[in-house]
């Protein structure tokens, strides 16, 4: 009877350690059955695409220059003894920007100064000699030789004379030359030298260079082809005639912002670069507030005529390997990578001529949080009330 109620008080522990067991189990697989479950999909805006009335723009790498950039150069050998000017400085025609010590020239001209007194004083005797001989030689008391002796050294004194002056002049241009002035206005360069450099003509570093930059030149080059192309776009018999159709083009600096003033092209190179298979043409912007300088880049953009395109916000766009790409919309509701083929830009669209068609739907935002075949709740948009709000 003993052994029978100790049996049934472990069969009774057992069943409670079989319950427990299962009970645990199932609360785990319900744990992990929850902690499977996909989240549920996102809600996107999309827009369907169409073509729309567009300008297309073409872009050229573009060097700025200033209209003048003028090596400083010291025209007399010396020291620097001062520098009246730092580094960037906007400078007018005529203010001194360097000063080369002017002892050994200021004595150079004093030296010549002296001569020329001298000469002057040598002249001035010939001349007496000649004046006390005409006289005498025409009343007969002296020959006409000596008259002539005479005349000769008056014309050698004067020739002196005149020698002497020279050499004061040249001495007082080399006095003049060691104050170094701007010969335009304009803004400094970098300056090499210091206080105390010597410095010479024969130097193959300038002292700096002056860039002037009321207006400057964006140079840009054309492929053959483009070159082509713009010949076979505007109107005229020439080259120059079809440079005066170019509507004012724009400048976009490096940092993509578009520059305020609208520019001109104005000249294009004779003769292609036979290395680069390219020709240059120049483009002049006015810079009144002197905001360009020389050697900044940017792009030259030039206003090409309308044309019906599809057109995709740049923001519904991301790159990658060199590519442009765009999240569509298919069956249900799966997103899809599609690359496109731009053919230009028009404010913040592209002009898209390949990788889409009319009516295809495009994830307006969101797609740093998408992959390639997710599924998407579409919250659609208008195009049209995009290109209102940010026209072309």
């Amino acid at each position: 009877m003993l052994v029978t109620k100790r049996m049934k008080n472990w069969m009774t522990v057992i069943g409670g350690l079989f319950a427990l067991t299962a009970f645990l189990s199932g609360c785990t697989d319900s744990v992990a059955s929850n902690g499977m479950q996909a989240p549920p999909p996102q809600a996107l805006p999309v827009f369907a695409v169409h073509p729309a009335e567009a300008a297309t723009n073409d872009e050229y790498t573009a060097s700025l220059e200033g209209t003048r950039n003028v090596d400083i150069r010291p025209q007399v050998d010396g020291y620097l003894v001062r520098i009246y000017q730092d580094e960037g400085a906007f400078v007018h025609k005529g203010q001194p920007l360097f000063q080369i010590d002017d002892k050994v020239y200021q004595s150079q001209l004093d030296n010549a100064k002296a001569n020329l007194l001298s000469a002057k004083a040598a002249q001035e005797n010939a001349q007496i000699n000649v004046n006390k001989l005409t006289p005498l030689v025409s009343g007969g008391v002296v020959s006409d030789v000596q008259l002539k002796t005479a005349q000769a050294s008056l014309d050698a004194a004067k020739a002196g004379v005149a020698q002497a002056e020279a050499l004061v002049t040249s001495a007082q241009i080399n006095v003049g030359y060691t104050t170094v002035a701007a010969p335009v206005d304009g803004y400094l360069g970098r300056i090499p030298f210091k206080t105390g450099s010597l410095v010479g003509k024969n130097d193959a570093q300038a002292l700096t260079v002056l860039s002037q930059v009321d207006e400057v030149y964006a140079y840009f080059s054309m492929s053959e082809k483009q070159f082509l192309d713009f010949k076979n776009r505007y109107k005229g018999a020439t080259v120059e005639e079809k440079l005066r159709q170019i509507p004012p083009v724009q400048l976009v600096l490096a940092d993509g912002s578009v520059y305020a003033q609208t520019g001109k092209v104005e000249t294009v190179e004779g003769q292609f670069d036979r290395t680069l298979g390219s020709i240059p043409f120049r483009v002049t912007f006015p810079n009144p507030n002197g905001l360009l300088r020389s050697g900044n880049t940017g792009r030259v953009r030039i206003p090409g005529p309308q044309s019906s395109v599809l057109v995709v916000p740049q923001e519904s766009t991301f790159e990658m390997q060199d590519k442009v790409l765009a999240f569509t919309v298919g069956d249900s509701n799966k997103v899809a990578m599609r690359p496109l083929t731009v053919s230009g830009r028009s404010g913040n669209y592209y002009l898209v001529s390949g990788g889409l068609k009319d009516g295809d739907k495009v994830v307006y935002t969101g797609l740093d949080r998408l992959k390639d075949g997710a599924v998407i709740v579409p919250q659609v948009i208008s195009l049209d009330s995009l290109l209102k709000a940010s026209p072309l």
